[in-house]
């Protein structure tokens, strides 16, 4: 796909992305998350993202919230680990008005006292439904398990002793110290010319100040394997099994993301899907996942089942582990998964909100984005050596630690 990047003088980047459709889709991609949180300040860049639709210097909560929707426009936005982005979907002719309102509320908001308390009441109420969702609260738990002693532990929205504290001078702080403008990405994919986005970037973020990155973060250890098991007054049980994995920058990472996506990703036939639903009905939702970030990565399965066939499912799937391990994929099972990979990643290609926010982070994280034709060529360069290598690492039960959510008796 073409694209284009414009800098501004105070690092600000403008990804450009031509596109012959009547709506449009853009988004601010900040490089600053729940990582970069002191563990007093767990949930702050959660907080921070909520906050910014509650008052600027010259809007009120209601004006921010109708400037888009007033002209049938979506605007939503979303915390990672790693980062902040607020995004919009939009006619063609409501670019000025989007940029315009996404530097007001990035970089404009007041965050007063009283919708800072009302925001704190909302997102404790969120972390009490959070928790309610056994199937989501045990990644998180795990993630904790995982990283224990690192901030890539924690739960992204914080605890409820946590944002019951937060104050103006956090937010000022933080904001200071990981908002750098040259690790922000404004993003467009639409109809417009490079010279007009340019010309609608400079208006409207040429004059932000520069604050240039100084921030380092500091990577994770290893922690030993561990097994833990919970009671919860749940009525199914909930497992998580995995381990740290490839960074984004690794060479194996294209390789794991085949591995991940053939053993438990999209679709009904992936392996664990067709041997533990399928083939012997054990669990209802059965699926593995990959998460690649800045200096490590997150590889999970998950299965939720009745209690009783916890441990007949865990069998199963260290089976079809140690499978994986010692009969290697054949060339004709391995250029399988890769045309079901590529085949996905294409019809991934029309989400376009989607296809923009992933080309913005790419440039964050690699200063470069990939066509679709360099990432088909990366996959078809995986090869049996290879997938024998990560599988061997990866699939190791050795190296999974383990949690588990058990109804009460």
């Amino acid at each position: 796909m073409v694209y284009n990047v414009h800098t501004l003088k105070n690092g600000i980047r403008l990804l450009h992305v031509p596109s012959p459709f009547a709506i449009s889709h853009a988004c601010i991609i900040i490089n600053s998350g729940s990582r970069d949180e002191s563990e007093s300040q767990s949930g702050l860049a959660h907080f921070i993202e909520h906050l910014i639709f509650k008052r600027t210097e010259k809007r009120s909560t209601n004006q921010i919230l109708n400037r888009l929707e007033s002209v049938g426009a979506d605007l939503n936005a979303y915390t990672t680990k790693e980062y902040t982005c607020v995004h919009a979907s939009f006619l063609n002719p409501y670019l000025d008005r989007t940029l315009e309102l996404f530097n007001d509320i990035i970089f404009h908001s007041t965050f007063p006292e009283e919708e800072m308390e009302k925001e704190k009441s909302v997102i404790l109420d969120e972390i009490a439904s959070y928790l309610d969702q056994p199937e989501e609260a045990i990644y998180d738990d795990f993630e904790d398990l995982l990283f224990d002693g690192h901030p890539l532990g924690r739960n992204i929205l914080g605890t409820n002793e946590s944002v019951s504290k937060l104050s103006r001078k956090d937010i000022d702080d933080f904001m200071a110290a990981n908002y750098h403008t040259d690790e922000v990405v404004i993003a467009v994919l639409g109809n417009y010319s490079l010279a007009k986005l340019v010309k609608i970037g400079e208006k409207y973020f040429g004059d932000i100040p520069a604050n240039l990155k100084q921030r380092k973060r500091a990577a994770p250890i290893t922690n030993p394997v561990k097994e833990l098991i919970f009671q919860k007054p749940i009525s199914q049980a909930h497992s998580v099994l995995g381990s740290q994995a490839y960074s984004l920058h690794h060479q194996n990472k294209t390789g794991l993301l085949l591995l991940n996506n053939l053993l438990g990703g999209n679709g009904m036939s992936s392996i664990l899907n067709l041997q533990i639903r399928e083939k012997y009905g054990i669990a209802y939702t059965i699926e593995s996942g990959y998460s690649p970030l800045s200096d490590t990565g997150l590889f999970t399965i998950y299965f939720g089942t009745d209690k009783e066939k916890v441990e007949r499912a865990l069998s199963l799937i260290f089976k079809e582990l140690k499978r994986l391990r010692e009969k290697p994929l054949t060339d004709v099972q391995l250029q399988k998964a890769k045309q079901k990979f590529i085949g996905q990643i294409a019809l991934g290609e029309e989400n376009r909100i989607g296809l923009i926010v992933s080309m913005a982070k790419s440039l964050i994280d690699y200063d470069n984005i990939d066509d679709l034709q360099t990432v088909f060529t990366k996959i078809q360069a995986v090869s049996r050596p290879e997938m024998a290598d990560i599988i061997n690492e990866i699939l190791d039960e050795k190296n999974l630690s383990a949690l588990t959510f058990y109804p009460l008796t």
